[in-house]
């Protein structure tokens, strides 16, 4: 049997159980299958938990000689972040609302104010106290918040062990009563509707999929709570918002591919929902409605029907199928999003991979006037901005070496105002930095884009710590961290390879990265590192890596494909059991993910592609990097037994001795411990991990 009663002088090694399955007359052989407990979600199998308690104390044991790294990398950490720290004040109807750090607090506080009052804290009014409700609880997560039209009532959501399935609670804002209603396991936003009488959300099935928006009425038990609307394909998932001027509700239904919409009046939740246009497979669309004053209703639609990089269209409400293209979808812009605000609407996008915001005019869509931003490389974007009649914006704004900045952009006079610039109490100075973005060729012949920040006297050829995701469409945009200091601040370059699979440069850029072309991802983070080590700027060997969920996969892909590369891989959370998860339909995810990976039960040319580099498939008798894997076992995306089943395997068959240590947050789910503090000093492990392997001084 494995592990528990092992010495922690050897590493735990887990029991062997012989398990097939055939597909597609090909038959799987899988010995740690036992690792998944057959009474998932909850995880009380004996030999499962002993296994992983047992890979928990060889954690320990081997992270022991190092906890002093550990505790001057959090340290320093901590010491970049200003503790006692506010957001700057937004006003929403009558208030000013803003959120505060206390010194040395793990979670928020939600404060507001009248809007005119004084400013000396005398009508300040604490709206919830996210300290006050984690006290005690080894993990706190707030979901939603969500103040009524009235401001009088609060609902807020609340997840406590890492399951994401949140608690929904109301707060009567002016007597503090914490009100009757509770609705347990949502998985949305909250959204006030019908004068404040209701709420609309969106509850987690059996299988943590979201294939309903419901309607609970205060002070009404959730058993007459009404279904407005429900999806039959489990492959898709529901989501509820309201329109720029909180008129409509919007429920929106989607996979990742395609998507569908309808619109109720806020008023009248109960009233028939409009269908805006009927799904058809590759279609993605989502919607506002403008109603402004003295005019008809007409819906602004950013669809990819027409072309893959989006266009915005408008129709009018009578007729919501009918698109009329507003701005014109091109290969060149990536256009991303949209606002609508009564005087103006705002269109968002990617240059070049570039974040791009845009102020556009209702009566002249053509004319634009793009904000102007004082870097060459940066991200920005639209922040908090809720109201609908405004004549200012707020922005976020950092780069690679500029901390975090919120503006207000005054539209009149096309000004960008300062409100807030990131403090580091222990001091930076942006002048010892520098930031490149680079392209390197791929295999292929694909220029991939490469951001980097290091110290100006750095030595060339130092070690280097590379990033990566390549899924879902999400890019990696070249931001800020005070973290990844502590590897600057040591020689480090740090890199952010723009592979394929993330939609960095458009929508093409994300579609030649999944499906049948999942490997470029792959092989674009590799030919990255190759040609990272050509340039100069650092030697094989001298390369750490990291990932995370799809990222994860990533890791397991590179470490099994070109392990002589890396000196040092973390993989936090990682999918790296593709394969035997695209084949369970039980799992919450999965139905949604097969527009992504493949389906693999349906389409034997999908099985093969799958199981030609899914990790775990793939582990084959080498040597492999040092590794550090984490885990979560109350992760519902990347359920903990992938991580545990690969390092097992990993164990069995790699040749050398390097390290290789799994931790799993027997509390916390896919992101990890919950408190800002808690999680940085999860931070300060990996940072301390990558220094111990790669050999560098603290």
């Amino acid at each position: 049997m494995a592990s528990s009663t092992q010495s922690q002088s050897a590493p735990p090694v887990a029991a062997k159980k012989p398990h097939e399955t055939t597909h597609h007359g090909i038959t799987v052989s899988d010995d740690y299958a036992w690792l998944r407990d057959p009474g998932y979600p909850d995880v009380s199998d004996k030999a499962v938990i002993a296994h992983l308690e047992a890979e928990n104390a060889w954690f320990e044991a081997r992270m022991k000689p190092h906890g002093e790294t550990v505790e001057t990398l959090f340290r320093e950490m901590r010491a970049r972040i200003k503790e006692a720290d506010k957001s700057v004040p937004q006003k929403d109807g009558d208030w000013l609302y803003w959120i505060e750090y206390e010194e040395g607090a793990e979670y928020k506080k939600w404060w507001r104010r009248p809007v005119g009052s004084a400013e000396d804290g005398s009508a300040d009014e604490l709206i919830l106290d996210e300290v006050a409700l984690a006290e005690g609880k080894d993990y706190f997560r707030l979901g939603a918040i969500s103040v009524s039209r009235s401001g009088k009532l609060l609902a807020y959501s609340a997840d406590e062990n890492g399951s994401e399935r949140f608690t929904a609670r109301i707060r009567n804002l002016e007597t503090g009563e914490l009100l009757a209603d509770e609705i347990p396991g949502t998985l949305s936003s909250l959204l006030w509707v019908a004068g404040d009488k209701g709420i609309v959300y969106s509850l987690a099935n059996e299988h943590w999929r979201t294939d309903n928006a419901r309607l609970h009425w205060l002070g009404e038990p959730t058993s007459s709570d009404v279904e407005l609307f429900h999806e039959d394909d489990e492959g898709f998932r529901v989501g509820s918002s309201l329109s720029a001027n909180e008129g409509w509700l919007i429920i929106s239904t989607s996979d990742h591919e395609t998507s569908e919409v309808r619109l109720v009046p806020a008023a009248d939740p109960l009233a028939d929902p409009v269908l805006v246009r009927a799904r058809q497979k590759g279609v993605e669309y989502d919607v506002d409605v403008d109603e402004r004053e003295g005019g008809d209703a007409t819906l602004f639609v950013h669809a990819n029907d027409t072309h893959e990089n989006f266009r915005l269209a408008t129709a009018p409400l009578a007729d919501p199928a009918s698109w009329t293209t507003l701005v014109q979808g091109t290969d060149d812009f990536y256009l991303t999003g949209f606002d609508l605000f009564r005087d103006f609407f705002v269109t968002e996008g990617r240059l070049a991979g570039l974040d791009q915001v845009e102020i556009r005019h209702y009566d002249d869509p053509a004319r634009v006037e793009p904000i102007d931003f004082p870097e060459a490389s940066y991200v920005a974007g639209l922040s908090d901005n809720p109201e609908w009649a405004v004549d200012r914006l707020r922005l976020s704004y950092q780069s690679m070496i500029s901390p975090g900045t919120v503006y207000d952009y005054h539209v009149a006079d096309r000004q960008l105002e300062t409100l807030k610039v990131q403090e580091i109490p222990s001091g930076y100075d942006k002048d010892l930095y520098l930031t490149e973005r680079l392209e390197i060729a791929a295999r292929d012949g694909t220029a991939i884009p490469v951001s980097i920040v290091m110290r100006k006297d750095r030595p060339a050829g130092g070690p280097l710590h590379l990033y990566g995701y390549g899924a879902y469409g999400l890019a990696i945009e070249p931001g800020f961290s005070t973290a990844r200091l502590s590897l600057v601040d040591r020689g480090f370059a740090y890199a952010i390879a723009h592979i394929r699979g993330g939609d960095d440069l458009g929508r093409a850029w994300y579609k030649a990265g999944k499906l049948e072309r999942r490997t470029n991802t792959f092989n674009d983070f590799v030919d990255v590192a190759k040609g990272l080590v050509e340039h100069g700027y650092t030697a094989k060997g001298r390369i750490s890596i990291s990932g995370g969920s799809a990222g994860g996969e990533l890791m397991g892909a590179v470490v099994n494909s070109d392990p002589e590369l890396w000196g040092a891989v973390v993989a936090q959370v990682p999918f790296v059991d593709v394969l035997a998860t695209m084949l369970d339909a039980s799992l919450p995810l999965t139905p949604g993910e097969w527009p992504e990976w493949g389906n693999p039960i349906e389409d034997k040319g999908a099985f093969e592609l799958i199981r030609s580099y899914s990790p775990y498939d793939n582990v084959r008798a080498q040597a492999y990097p040092p590794m550090m894997v984490t885990a979560g076992l109350n992760d519902p995306r990347v359920t903990y037994w992938e991580p545990a089943k690969w390092v097992a395997r990993l164990r069995e068959l790699k040749t050398d001795d390097n390290e290789l240590i799994f931790k799993t947050n027997m509390g916390a789910g896919h992101g990890g411990k919950s408190g800002r503090f808690q999680s940085l000093h999860e931070t300060a492990e990996e940072f301390a991990f990558i220094l111990w392997q790669m050999g560098v001084e603290t």
